[in-house]
């Protein structure tokens, strides 16, 4: 299909596994914190109560309420894939719910990330799934909507091929160009809090940058 409002594209490179596989262990504050703090999904909820996710964003952009390119890209989607659908942050319908993640789960998907709403939500336990909030109204089925292509989820942007990564902390989508470096500036910085949580517990904790930061701003000490 190739009119705007139907438009289906390829579907995107995918990182090496054993790269994604290296961030199952990372928090997503260590990975925002190397981001600048600039980046990051706001406003979703998490689901799911036990496990992690990781996988690659295959992208949906649909109309607000409406799930049949949804389905299709559940069907279109990969092992290992994340669907990110951008429904405008409605959540007068819900756009996925357990049928919908029982057919992505048996085919292998790592989860959902829906900027709108789902249903069912006592089925979320271990699928990993982050949405905008929850109703029992269902779907419609008509379109428009859009697979593979630039999506809005919680004011992040997310392309596909983007990493996805997810914690009890909240969302993050990161470039594969930087994933890599962004990888490792990550495990550098879960180092450097493992030997401040080791001075803590040590009672040497340096808090000498507090005043030295008040200083600066003027903060005169009693």
């Amino acid at each position: 299909m190739a009119s705007i409002g139907f438009r289906i594209l390829p579907p995107p490179a995918r990182c090496a596994p054993e790269l994604l596989e290296a961030f199952r262990p990372i928090v997503t504050s260590h990975l925002s914190d190397c981001m600048g703090r600039l980046y990051g999904a706001v406003g979703l909820r998490r689901y799911h109560r036990t496990g992690k996710l990781v996988g690659t964003a295959f992208t949906v952009k649909t109309r607000p309420g409406d799930n049949l390119l949804v389905h299709e890209a559940i069907d279109r989607a990969a092992p290992g894939d994340v669907v990110v659908v951008d429904g405008g942050g409605d959540v007068t319908n819900a756009v996925v719910g357990e049928l919908m993640g029982s057919h992505a789960r048996q085919r292998g998907l790592a989860g959902f990330v829906v900027d709108g709403a789902i249903r069912d939500v006592g089925w979320y336990d271990d699928f990993p799934c982050y949405a905008r909030g929850h109703v029992h109204r269902g779907p419609y089925k008509d379109g428009p909507g859009e697979i593979n292509v630039p999506v809005c989820i919680g004011g992040m942007v997310v392309l596909p091929g983007d990493v996805i990564v997810g914690d009890e902390d909240g969302l993050l989508a990161i470039r594969p160009a930087d994933a890599a470096e962004l990888l490792e500036l990550a495990r550098k910085k879960a180092a450097d809090e493992q030997r401040t949580k080791e001075a803590i517990a040590a009672g040497r904790l340096d808090r000498a940058w507090v005043r030295q930061a008040l200083s600066a701003r003027g903060a005169a000490a009693p």
